[in-house]
């Protein structure tokens, strides 16, 4: 077997291995009692995982024992997942880049207004039936209470 083939099926097997985790993270996210702050990550990061399995145990597969088919399938499916990935990671700069901070005197920490936001996002946090979920997220976490706490001090 090629020096290419054999760290192709490594770099594939390596990646199948790390698959696992993210499978086993999504599972045990969706099996949490019910929750709004990770309600929109539950199945996509088993989806995710999923898809580097089989894209992986497809690029291993076929570079172990020299599936020139299988090969090019593993390079059509990873070129997919690769934009799909940057096509997130772009939307996620632009949706979140002004991020509305200002700084405050005589405070460690930046204030924060929504008015500094994408509008996009802005749409999305103002739009009734998402603020209801945000809502019910900051009440079931402590942010709300660390805040205050932080606000006034030590002490």
């Amino acid at each position: 077997m090629a020096l290419s083939n054999n760290l192709t099926a490594v770099l594939n097997f390596i990646a199948f291995l790390c698959s696992v985790p993210i499978i086993a993270s999504g599972i045990w996210l969706a099996s949490q009692p019910d929750n709004e702050c990770i309600h929109f990550v539950r199945w996509p990061v088993v989806l995710l995982g999923l898809l580097v399995l089989v894209v992986s145990l497809t690029g291993f597969v076929g570079a172990y024992w020299y599936k020139e088919t299988l090969l090019a399938f593993y390079l059509c499916c990873m070129a997919i997942l690769i934009a799909l990935l940057l096509t997130l990671l772009v939307f996620a700069f632009v949706v979140t880049r002004p991020d509305g901070g200002y700084a405050i005197p005589g405070r460690g920490y930046r204030e924060y207004r929504i008015e500094g936001f994408s509008s996009w996002l802005q749409g999305h946090i103002v739009d009734s039936k998402n603020s209801g979920a945000i809502r019910a997220c900051l009440a079931e976490s402590d942010v709300c209470s660390r805040l205050t706490r932080m606000a006034r001090g030590p002490g």
